[in-house]
């Protein structure tokens, strides 16, 4: 499977990527690295990596103009899913019709709890025991999409929001390869809104 993510940040996210993919016998491969920020992180470690990375800039155009240069981008190198890594914006009609079924993205909280930004921040000021990080598809509301994976991290009573926010992304990282590894071997199957990742031996 053909691979091309869509980062804003440090790009902790694409980096647990890019070394699964190094792996031996990985199943996908991450073509192209595309980040709407010009000085961002992640596109340094994606050339590092030696992946083609570009910068789309935004500004001054509509959101039409400038998903349709990214997705432009992303069918020159005949990607087959893309994944939102720390990607800060919305994504509009243009790609998700581009790619319909085929966006999916990393979240820190157990959505649909605490969708939208600073999530953890949320978790805490809630008082919940039990926060953690989910991958779903996109669709066109925040963070509403199908529920595809989950992984729990228990809430410390003596967390902050830089504590909680960085054992999360520890499993986020772990929890995107997972992911990306399953459907990029076909093994998830979408039925409404519930995702399925069916049992090797036959039985859901």
């Amino acid at each position: 499977m053909r691979v091309g993510v869509l980062a804003s940040g440090r790009g902790t996210n694409l980096q647990a990527l890019l070394d699964d993919a190094a792996r031996d016998g990985c199943p996908y491969q991450v073509v192209v690295v595309i980040s709407d920020v010009a000085e961002g992180r992640a596109l340094e470690r994606a050339r590092q990596a030696g992946v083609p990375a570009l910068f789309v800039s935004p500004r001054g155009r509509t959101r039409e103009d400038f998903e349709a240069e990214m997705v432009a981008v992303l069918r020159a190198r005949r990607v087959d899913l893309v994944v939102l890594a720390g990607y800060m914006r919305l994504v509009g009609e243009v790609l998700l019709e581009a790619y319909e079924g085929a966006v999916i993205n990393i979240h820190p909280s157990l959505l649909p709890a605490f969708p939208g930004l600073e999530a953890q921040r949320q978790a805490l000021e809630y008082g919940v025991k039990v926060s953690g990080c989910t991958v779903h598809f996109v669709d066109r509301g925040m963070d509403t999409g199908p529920i595809i994976s989950q992984q729990a991290v228990p809430v410390r009573e003596d967390d902050s929001v830089e504590s909680l926010a960085a054992r999360i992304l520890v499993e986020e990282h772990r929890l995107l390869t997972r992911t990306v590894r399953l459907l990029a071997t076909r093994r998830v199957e979408v039925r409404g809104r519930r995702v399925y990742i069916p049992d090797p031996g036959g039985s859901d």
